[in-house]
């Protein structure tokens, strides 16, 4: 992606058979100059293959946590995609970006092409943060931005695929040592609350990126059916997730949409045939999924783990 005017992620094209000898420098060398490449001619067209060139590269492998939506676990560090609905687009978002440790690098492989759509679309962050109001980012990057969570046990993932345990005391150590606020409400349910950088700058180029999930976990990106029914079921204030300014003040409906059409201005798609892998910088690139039918399997890799104290200033802790 060498300009937001692509079209296209570029790709690669390797001789076939060279699972065992993948030229790893080059292609992370590739991935940092452009934000994501596309890889042909490894074809994991199994999901052992896939798993197995995973655990094959020369790159440490980390686990998730504080997830989404449940995934599969192949391996350490070996997911399958975010379930989620295969009707719905899972909008321009970094993995993990909430969290004070995250992977530098994604990889996906696809085992199976969807029917249609299905596209894995990626942005660049430099760009997008360019193209934003300087307004709005001066404010985020000054205040950072909120991420506020309510496990209610219906929607999302539970309290124990979240954080690995079910333990109040084990979650509650989690979250002290990852700046996350947390209450425990007279009915069980746990809230939380964590502070975190919008921009950031990236640890190898130095660019100043847009790297956050503002807008993805924002009440107003869920379709508007979704939000009236998750608001009369649980009230504004304790939505599943939301997301707010960093001083804890809520984000209007014209401020993700701001982001979600400068996202869609430096959009670039790529349509999965099976075996292609891509590989992404997580931190240089956003990356959303593209409604589809049919069957489609994506093995994912979360890798090269970083931490946000290393190249991001502190917030404080914010107060429930």
């Amino acid at each position: 992606m060498e300009s937001p005017s692509s079209t296209e992620v570029p790709a690669l094209e390797m001789p076939a058979g060279r699972h065992a000898g993948v030229p790893w420098a080059e292609l992370r060398e590739t991935v940092t100059q452009h934000g994501a490449v596309i890889v042909r001619g490894l074809e994991p067209r199994q999901r052992g293959d896939a798993v197995e060139l995973c655990q094959s590269l020369p790159v440490p492998l980390m686990a998730e946590r504080e997830p989404f939506a449940p995934r599969d676990r192949h391996a350490e560090g070996v997911y399958s995609s975010s379930k989620w609905p295969p009707d719905q687009p899972m909008c321009m978002h970094h993995e993990v970006s909430y969290a004070l440790e995250f992977p530098a690098l994604l990889i996906f492989l696809c085992v199976t092409a969807p029917a249609t759509g299905g596209a894995t679309a990626v942005a660049d962050s430099p760009s997008v943060l360019a193209a934003l109001p300087r307004d709005l980012v001066e404010r985020f990057e000054r205040d950072g931005w909120m991420l506020e969570r309510t496990y209610n046990g219906d929607v999302g993932v539970s309290v124990a695929e979240a954080f690995g345990t079910s333990d109040r005391g084990a979650v509650e150590a989690y979250c002290r040592a990852n700046a996350i606020d947390f209450e425990w409400r007279p009915d069980g349910v746990l809230r939380t609350r964590q502070l975190r950088p919008a921009v950031v700058r990236h640890p190898v180029t130095g660019a100043r990126c847009w790297f956050n999930q503002i807008a993805f976990l924002n009440e107003w990106t869920m379709a508007a059916e979704v939000r009236t029914y998750l608001v009369d079921l649980y009230g504004a204030e304790s939505l599943p997730f939301t997301t707010r300014f960093g001083d804890g003040t809520p984000i209007p409906e014209e401020v993700v949409t701001t982001i979600n059409g400068v996202y869609d201005e430096h959009t670039v798609s790529h349509r999965w045939r099976a075996g292609d892998v891509m590989i992404v910088d997580n931190i240089r690139t956003s990356h959303s999924t593209q409604p589809y039918t049919g069957d489609r399997e994506i093995v994912v890799a979360m890798a090269e783990p970083v931490r946000q104290a290393d190249f991001a200033g502190p917030l404080a802790t914010p107060s429930i």
